[in-house]
């Protein structure tokens, strides 16, 4: 999960995984897999920043975790 923050200025999460498609339009739009989008004063750089830190995270639990 990563959080952002809406152009209301309400954070809110949203499963990584689930992202389809980026666009910065010029706010950014984050499109998922299901088609819903949501708006969000990150810049497309700075989300694509968020997943590859989230997917770190992830990756690291599934390697540590375990006592490997």
């Amino acid at each position: 999960m990563i959080k952002l923050t809406g152009l209301n200025q309400a954070e809110f999460v949203i499963n990584a995984d689930h992202i389809e498609k980026l666009e910065e339009v010029p706010e950014t739009v984050i499109t998922l897999d299901n088609g819903k989008k949501y708006l969000v004063q990150e810049s497309v750089d700075e989300v694509i920043q968020l997943v590859i830190d989230y997917k770190r995270r992830i990756f690291a639990l599934g390697i540590n975790g375990n006592g490997k």
